[in-house]
């Protein structure tokens, strides 16, 4: 053994020996004065660690939240697309029981249709229905909704039939005007790309001054379509070199028909 080795077991001795002649008493004091030294020490790590521990409940929290979050999105948007499904279904509801009231209302026998196509390359200008001859359906049979006028049959067959709208330059219909003696004869126009078709009033006199919002109704002369049908709206007069035009907005959006009836009759 080396001499530092036996001078350490030495001092290792006296201390030992120093510290057993105190006594219970002695030892105790010096315990407590050896805690009082370490005491701030514990102190800080015990913060530290309560520090650590609230950091980590703090994150759990967070992702907690963060779950919640995602699943009250993903609530919201199926009560978005609940409510958007019952606002269809309201309005569907509601289409159809206006459809009922016009049909239970009207002078007219009335058989419903469904739109089933459109002619692509003609906007405007035919429908094709589901009904035919076996329900009673013939050409030049008035074509109509609750709103109006929407055109006349043409081409039948025994389920589906050709509707020729009230916007085409092909479909003349007889005219009055609400509050005047003016009749005329209205036709579809031709514009390429118009979303919102105007119909020509044409034949009127000169002195007939038709002012914008007077309604146009069918007169009955020609026996295709029968009298008191709403066309539409004048919308503007004008005076030409033989005679007086008005522009007309049909009653029915064209753009929008979804079901229609076709009148084969009087009640």
């Amino acid at each position: 053994m080396s001499r530092s080795s036996v001078v350490a077991l030495l001092i290792l001795a006296a201390i030992l020996g120093y510290f057993l002649s105190f006594g219970a008493e002695g030892t105790r004091k010096l315990q407590a004065g050896f805690y009082e030294l370490i005491s701030p020490f514990l102190i800080t790590g015990s913060g530290l660690e309560k520090q650590i521990t609230s950091v980590r409940t703090g994150l759990k929290s967070l992702d907690e939240l963060e779950r919640e979050n995602t699943s009250l999105r993903v609530e919201n948007r199926a009560l978005k697309a609940t409510n958007q499904a019952l606002r269809d279904v309201e309005h569907e509801v509601n289409r159809l029981r206006g459809a009922l009231a016009y049909r239970g209302r009207s002078i007219f026998k009335l058989v419903p249709a469904e739109i089933v196509t459109r002619d692509a390359s003609t906007w405007w200008r035919t429908v094709t229905i589901n009904r035919g001859k076996r329900d009673g359906i013939e050409g030049d049979m008035a074509v109509v909704t609750e709103g109006g006028l929407v055109g006349k049959t043409t081409t039948v067959g025994d389920s589906i039939s050709v509707v020729l709208l009230v916007s085409d330059e092909n479909c003349r219909v007889a005219v009055t005007v609400e509050g005047t003696r003016e009749q005329g004869i209205v036709s579809g126009e031709r514009v390429a790309g118009a979303l919102t078709p105007l119909l020509d009033l044409n034949f009127l006199s000169k002195q007939a001054n038709l002012q914008p919002g007077q309604k146009a109704y069918t007169s009955g002369v020609g026996g295709v379509f029968p009298s008191g049908l709403l066309i539409g709206t004048v919308k503007e007069y004008k005076v030409r070199e033989l005679d007086g035009q008005a522009r007309v907005s049909p009653a029915v959006d064209l753009s929008k028909l979804e079901d229609v009836f076709v009148v084969t009759g009087r009640k």
